[in-house]
């Protein structure tokens, strides 16, 4: 009742935003701008949170994704004057890790997997298999780069240096976003953009994340022990909770396993 009442003090508020998943455009349970934007909204504009907490659990994905859901967490922070503080679970690597460094402080548990600061591209190549097959690949185009990376054909070796050449620029930007928003705590070590991860205690002495700790009693002891919780995620719509997308969602799942097992997950 003590929230309705005028002029009366209120207790502190933490908006928690959990955020688990592959990050991507499209996809079953994937993380992206489109789907969070109303949730992070509510998140920092609903009453006014002493501080809005992340719950993340994510191995990357989308780097743009990474990038829009960093920025709008980040643009809310600052309008509203609200800290962040991001709690790693099981892992915030790659895109997970881009979207917990828009927190102005990072928490993880000590078996937590932070890092990987870097750009990946994979996939597959069936030449041989269309060869010995008989299977003749046409493809016609208007444009020199049209057909670039075709998995149908032998790699070529300007397609691949085009290729790597995107990637290294994307580590860039991820590496620029990663120094910006942790300025004065990296440790002065070559490996934090290897693309290599490390358990809590290894990451907090490169000062990729503040210190261990759990959200509750790391919010109580910064807003007291009568602080509040209000929890947010993304809805889901009917179809998918009376199970009419179970083949999407076997797929999604796989593609999240896979994701995860990249850690050890």
């Amino acid at each position: 009742m003590k929230r309705f009442v005028p002029f009366m003090r209120k207790d502190p508020t933490v908006a928690v935003l959990r955020l688990s998943g592959v990050i991507g455009a499209s996809g079953r349970g994937a993380l992206n701008d489109r789907t969070l934007a109303p949730v992070i909204d509510r998140a920092f504009k609903r009453g006014k949170p002493s501080a809005v907490a992340l719950i993340i659990n994510s191995p990357g994905g989308s780097p743009v994704q990474s990038s829009l859901i960093a920025s709008r967490i980040r643009r809310l922070a600052d309008e509203k004057s609200v800290p962040v503080h991001a709690f790693v679970e099981d892992v915030a690597a790659s895109g997970g890790y881009w979207i917990a460094a828009a927190a102005d402080h990072i928490w993880a548990d000590a078996a937590s997997i932070t890092g990987s600061i870097g750009v990946i591209s994979a996939g597959f190549g069936f030449p041989q298999f269309l060869d010995r097959h008989g299977i003749e690949r046409r493809v016609y185009t208007a444009g020199s780069s049209k057909s670039q990376l075709d998995p149908f054909r032998a790699e070529n070796p300007d397609d691949v240096a085009r290729l790597q050449s995107l990637l290294e620029d994307m580590h860039q930007l991820f590496i620029a976003h990663v120094k910006s928003r942790r300025a004065g705590k990296l440790a002065a070590d070559d490996d934090i953009f290897t693309g290599a991860f490390w358990l809590s205690h290894k990451a907090q002495e490169l000062g990729l994340i503040d210190g261990i700790a759990h959200i509750t009693p790391k919010m109580k002891e910064l807003f007291g022990d009568k602080v509040t919780f209000r929890h947010y995620c993304p809805k889901r719509g009917i179809f998918p909770r009376i199970g009419m997308t179970l083949a999407q969602d076997a797929m999604a799942e796989i593609d999240t396993r896979a994701a995860f097992a990249r850690f050890g997950l």
